[in-house]
């Protein structure tokens, strides 16, 4: 299928406030490289409606834009523990049925659940319900350390932020990393973000931090991708020794050096790959790879695809 254009969040009595603007402020306009989505949001009665924490919204459209959109999120709401009705779950499987692309973070997860739609599945919510969420739906598999756990059709996130995880996800799933990363530049967030087990597609993501030694570094490894950069040669640029370095770099960065310099690379591989005609070869040995056949095997373990074949998914030749 077509990658999704067309956004429709089911809005439930007592939404989560922080997961309409991750919906909104992710899929709108971010400039001409990240266009806006069609997004709309909807309730089974359209009018006013208090969120979670009693702030007044008006909701302009009902269940019918669930038959129209590509991509149909569930938004958590905090009467969470009453099952939905069965209107909106009739909605939500005929949605599903004809084949959009169903999602659902924090507690919007028990309405997917609720719908039948994560029956046989692995699924992820917020880590205080996910033993609600497995004792409620036996039939789901609950992994409660996923930041977001894509089944293909069906994708579901952690709580509160992890929405934007699962946006990005589905953005640079379905758009391409270009996409993505120009959406997480614009609201300052990182593209990947370490989730325990879960995350599965991705690594630890390049993300800056406060130090302001170890930001120096950051800023002239990513000026130098096309060299080996041992751990050893930036400590000592940051004029450490090598445990120190690295101790320092996991707690400002949240992951290890040679994590985030391998992300970095498949990152910077992935961008280029979108948006040039470069060879192959020609790439790995810009991103620090040996030979474009390392390339292609970190690729396959982060991607399941080989690099052309995600040059051919994901071109965006400027």
């Amino acid at each position: 299928m077509p990658p999704f254009t067309t956004v429709a969040a089911y809005t439930p009595p007592a939404v989560g406030l922080l997961a309409l603007g991750i919906v909104t402020e992710v899929f709108a306009p971010h400039g001409p490289s990240a266009p806006g989505f069609d997004i709309t949001l909807c309730a089974q009665q359209p009018g006013p409606l208090i969120t979670d924490v009693a702030t007044p919204v008006t909701i302009t459209h009902g269940l019918d834009q669930l038959a129209h959109a590509d991509l149909v999120i569930a938004l958590p709401g905090a009467d969470f523990r009453t099952p939905p009705p069965p209107a909106v779950l009739e909605a939500l499987t005929a949605a599903h049925k004809r084949g959009a692309l169903m999602a659902a973070h924090c507690v919007g997860a028990f309405t997917l659940a609720a719908a039948g739609l994560l029956d046989g599945r692995r699924a992820t919510t917020h880590w205080r319900f996910a033993e609600l969420l497995a004792h409620r739906h036996p039939h789901i598999t609950v992994e409660p350390d996923a930041l977001y756990i894509d089944e293909g059709r069906v994708i579901t996130g952690a709580g509160a932020a992890a929405g934007f995880d699962l946006c990005l996800h589905l953005l640079r799933r379905e758009h391409g990393a270009a996409m993505a990363n120009a959406v997480a530049r614009d609201v300052v967030l990182p593209s990947h973000r370490d989730g325990g087990q879960a995350q599965y597609l991705a690594a630890p993501a390049p993300q800056d931090c406060h130090d302001e030694r170890l930001t120096e570094v950051l800023t002239w490894a990513r000026h130098n991708l096309h060299q080996p950069l041992p751990v050893a040669e930036l400590a000592r640029r940051a004029v450490m020794s090598k445990r120190s370095f690295a101790r320092r770099f996991t707690a400002a960065t949240g992951t290890t050096p040679h994590a985030w310099l391998r992300n970095l690379r498949l990152s910077t591989a992935e961008e280029l790959l979108e948006t040039t005609d470069l060879p192959v070869e020609e790439i790995a040995r810009r991103v620090g790879y040996g030979s474009a056949a390392v390339l292609r095997e970190q690729f396959i373990r982060r991607r399941g695809v080989p690099p052309r074949s995600y040059r051919r998914a994901f071109t965006r030749t400027a």
